[in-house]
């Protein structure tokens, strides 16, 4: 099992159950979940795909190296995710 940091940027215009079940989805996929940072609505920098805020959470988990590629696969499937970083500890 490899260790890893997910931070993700959802649409801000979600609302709340929408987003628990978007994150709920993501957390499945987590060998097992060590850290859950909700960071909340803030502004982008610069606007992505049309959005001027974002909502960010931020996970550190472990995972099998095997399994890394369906989480990638999933989060890039997801239009609700505006933007993520999937990096091994």
């Amino acid at each position: 099992m490899n260790e890893y940091y997910l931070t993700l940027i959802l649409r801000s215009d979600l609302k709340e159950e929408d987003r628990k079940k978007i994150l709920e989805g993501v957390t499945k996929k987590f060998g097992s979940l060590e850290k859950e940072d909700l960071w909340g609505s803030r502004d982008l920098a610069y606007p992505v795909k049309k959005q001027t805020k974002g909502w960010y959470a931020h996970f550190e988990f472990s995972l099998n190296p095997q399994d890394v590629s369906s989480l990638d696969k999933t989060l890039k499937l997801d239009e609700d995710i505006i933007r993520y970083l999937l990096i091994r500890k």
